[in-house]
């Protein structure tokens, strides 16, 4: 508090808009800015302004919790309740400590920031990087071993299973992580590495290490993992979860390939006769 008083003088005096931007960042209490300092009606403006800000921040907060448990009870047979999701689940419990942990690294608190993402992955068995990006109705099933790095980003309805990674390739700066689309599920121990985008409506099938982009509406399967195209609708994977009844396009040619040998055997058999 003691370091922010004199910037909070400062913007009574000189009212600039540096230094009011600066008041936002520090986001101290409406107390503190108008009533314990008195600087003027526009010192109350902001005030009032920083502590609207506030309020819809907590309340999306909880907008963002609840869809998030919904998200569960629909996609998880065996949960029974709300309660149940909320105080039993490390996948709401790590949801929790990364929205925490994402909020201070966004102004810029850094180790406070890795400290609260350590503590959750202490407590839960998943590991998400503050500076990653994740949207709305995120459910990791499970979640033991899951690790989002720092540039990934989560579209909206994306299921994880345990033991995913969303890993980087190499030692460069910038956008290292993967991205994934809407509406996309990725199986138990799938590994998606490097600056990739998976589409939306995809699905990446248990245990398929991914290092090409997959277009939407596809299945990757395989290591490294194939493509299969999804043609004629427009599919739900991340609702039905469905993570192991996928076909792989590999096996499909070498069988193809050993039918078209079996025809030739047998009809050099008949010409020798």
């Amino acid at each position: 508090m003691a370091v922010s008083e004199p910037i909070l003088w400062l913007a009574c005096i000189l009212r600039t808009k540096i230094i009011r931007d600066t008041i936002a960042t520090v986001r101290l209490p409406h107390v503190l800015i108008c009533g314990r300092l008195r600087c003027g009606q526009r010192g109350r403006e902001t005030a009032n302004f920083y502590q609207l800000n506030e309020r819809e921040g907590k309340l999306r907060m909880f907008k963002y919790l609840r869809e998030n448990i919904k998200a569960y009870k629909e996609r998880d047979p065996a949960a029974r309740s709300s309660v149940e999701i909320f105080l039993l689940y490390p996948g709401i419990h790590a949801y929790i400590g990364y929205r925490l942990s994402h909020w201070l690294h966004r102004h810029r608190l850094l180790f406070l920031a890795r400290l609260v993402s350590q503590t959750s992955r202490f407590f839960t068995g998943i590991e998400i990087h503050p500076g990653a990006k994740i949207g709305r109705r995120f459910v990791i099933d499970h979640g033991t071993g899951t690790v989002i790095g720092e540039t990934a980003e989560v579209g909206d309805d994306v299921l994880l299973y345990q033991g995913v990674t969303l890993g980087g390739t190499g030692k460069e700066e910038g956008k290292r992580h993967p991205t994934l689309g809407n509406n996309v599920l990725v199986g138990t121990g799938a590994k998606i590495l490097g600056p990739i985008t998976i589409g939306d409506n995809s699905r990446i099938a248990a245990g398929a290490v991914v290092l090409e982009e997959i277009p939407p509406n596809s299945t990757a399967v395989g290591v490294p993992a194939h493509v299969v195209r999804v043609a004629g609708k427009r599919p739900d994977f991340a609702s039905e979860l469905d993570h192991v009844s996928v076909t792989d396009p590999v096996e499909e040619e070498i069988s193809e390939l050993r039918a078209r040998m079996e025809t030739l055997e047998k009809r050099l058999e008949e010409l020798s006769k």
